[in-house]
């Protein structure tokens, strides 16, 4: 057999950039130095910088294994105990959206799949609505709704001057959108700043919200590791439905249950009746099935069989507590050297007063460029680092390679 010669018919498929998160983790392999530290990808890292299977997870495995549990599809919603458990971990068991069955919920592929699936029914059922996106935001979100054919702009959230939030820049934006957009929001710990609203600012938001006829779109990806407790990092998401207001909220357990390969979140539409709800969680499933026509079941057991047992939760929130701590340690650590090392007088407590597994640095592509070239640290090149990868050991190297760049590369 021999094969047609000629040009190919996929001559005109270019090559695709790489991707900015996951290149990150291809060049660092590459490097041979034994001082490079990848702080690109958001993963949990053990103080030994080794991947962490939690007990819990290890646990509820052990209890499917032993259970003999089939291989059978799932509906197209996904496993009915996983929606269960995933709506009360967001709003509360005693949320009265659940109980009058306002919500929709639906398993989706982790949290990209489950905005994508949310970007989808936004594209068919408000056809031409803007989608407002923060800037900066995580790397995925401008893609997920190019792709679903929404269009976007941005709205204000980082202050380079104080690496705090431009809360009055963000009010702006939203309220000079057209009516009735989407804004998308970072339920806690925002990607990759780090910067989060304060409680009164969060009402704010939603005062203009509902001034407005926005409905807002909750990105959850850390819930419980933001802070180490899954109410607190639902407060703000609690307090849209609280006061009555439509939403989406996309979920993830990746990071709290440290699911990466799982591929396991949810979507989720809060609305104002259950006969809505029917509705809306029918046309999720209509669209979900031509893209993937159920989800996979091993990652949805798992956070049911965590949930379903009082033992089991309670033993996740101690580890889900664990991780934060980590975080919030490595945290202050770097604080500590970064003040300690820098003589100028520079004020770096913008690294406390930021959350979750993220620091943005205020470090610009040409700084970030001389921490990977010279000091083999490597991160985005908008200045985000994953502390979730660093260890208490590395905090005095990091320290140097930051003032080092901050100073000395314009």
């Amino acid at each position: 057999m021999t094969l047609a010669a000629g040009v190919s018919k996929f001559e005109a498929v270019t090559m695709a950039p790489p991707d900015p998160i996951l290149g990150v983790s291809e060049a660092f392999r590459a490097d041979t130095s034994d001082a490079k530290l990848n702080l690109g990808v958001g993963a949990y890292r053990t103080e030994e910088l080794q991947p962490l299977v939690l007990n819990v997870v290890k646990k509820a495995e052990k209890k499917m294994l032993e259970s003999g549990e089939n291989k059978e599809y799932l509906p197209i919603e996904g496993l009915a105990a996983f929606n269960k458990a995933t709506a009360e971990l967001l709003l509360g068991a005693d949320s009265p959206a659940i109980k009058e069955g306002r919500v929709a919920t639906v398993q989706g592929l982790s949290g990209t799949g489950s905005l994508r699936l949310g970007a989808a029914f936004i594209q068919r059922y408000f056809p031409g609505a803007k989608v407002l996106i923060s800037s900066p935001t995580w790397g995925n979100h401008k893609n997920i709704f190019n792709d679903a054919g929404v269009p976007w702009s941005e709205y204000r959230y980082f202050e380079p001057k104080t690496v705090g939030l431009d809360f009055e820049g963000m009010m702006a934006d939203i309220k000079d959108a057209p009516s009735g957009s989407f804004i998308l929001l970072h339920g806690c710990a925002h990607n990759p700043t780090g910067i989060d609203p304060t409680p009164e600012q969060w009402e704010k938001i939603a005062d203009l919200i509902e001034e407005k006829g926005h409905m807002a779109f909750f990105d959850v990806a850390y819930q419980g590791f933001a802070s180490g407790s899954l109410d607190q990092d639902a407060d703000s998401v609690r307090l849209f439905v609280k006061r009555g207001l439509e939403i989406l909220v996309a979920q993830s357990y990746s990071k709290n249950l440290g699911l990466y390969a799982e591929r396991i979140g949810a979507i989720n539409a809060v609305v104002h009746s259950s006969d809505v709800a029917v509705r809306v969680k029918s046309q999720l499933k209509r669209l979900a099935r031509p893209m993937y026509s159920n989800p996979p079941v091993h990652g949805a057991k798992i956070v049911a069989n965590v949930v379903g047992d009082a033992a089991l939760f309670d033993e996740w929130r101690a580890e889900m507590e664990m991780m934060a701590g980590r975080i919030k340690t490595v945290r202050q650590r770097l604080y500590d050297d970064l003040s300690t090392k820098d003589k100028s007088g520079k004020d770096w407590s913008f690294v406390l007063k930021q959350i979750g597994m993220f620091s943005f640095t205020g470090l610009n592509r040409a700084q970030s460029d001389n921490m990977s070239d010279k000091w083999h640290v490597y991160m985005t090149k908008d200045g985000r680092i994953s502390l979730a990868g660093l260890s208490l050991a590395k905090c005095s190297y990091l320290a140097d390679a930051i003032i080092d760049s901050y100073y000395n590369v314009q």
